[in-house]
């Protein structure tokens, strides 16, 4: 059985990495983006085999975690999508998609890994 695919967006190379390992070692395979143009060039080539979409808010230049999110939700409305964000959390009900999660940084890797987890239970 092949491992779930998350797609995971982080612009800080070192929390990218600690995310990414934290998701391995749950049992899932990932493929990262450092901004939201290289995320979304990822998912529209791999659209039919990521299960989740993991970013964070606030991605450098560029489009945001926002728009990374409502990009992929016109794609596929039902992609379990997870906020990270160390100041952005008050915008998310305004500019989340809906029913996703949002995630105050920082954060205890399991609140990530149940996050995914009860947005892909709820797809099933």
């Amino acid at each position: 059985m092949t491992p779930p695919l998350v797609l995971l967006i982080e612009d800080e190379p070192l929390i990218l990495m600690d995310v990414e390992v934290a998701l391995q070692d749950a049992g899932f395979e990932v493929v990262t983006a450092g901004n939201a143009a290289k995320a979304i060039t990822i998912f529209e080539k791999r659209s039919a085999t990521i299960c989740a979409v993991v970013t964070d808010i606030r991605l450098g230049k560029g489009d945001s975690g926002w728009d990374v999110g409502r990009h992929v939700r016109e794609a596929v409305p039902t992609m379990p999508v997870v906020y990270m964000s160390g100041d952005s959390s008050g915008e998310w009900t305004a500019q989340g998609v809906p029913n996703s999660i949002m995630i105050a940084k920082p954060f205890a890797f399991p609140q990530l890994i149940t996050a995914i987890s009860t947005l892909l239970n709820e797809v099933k």
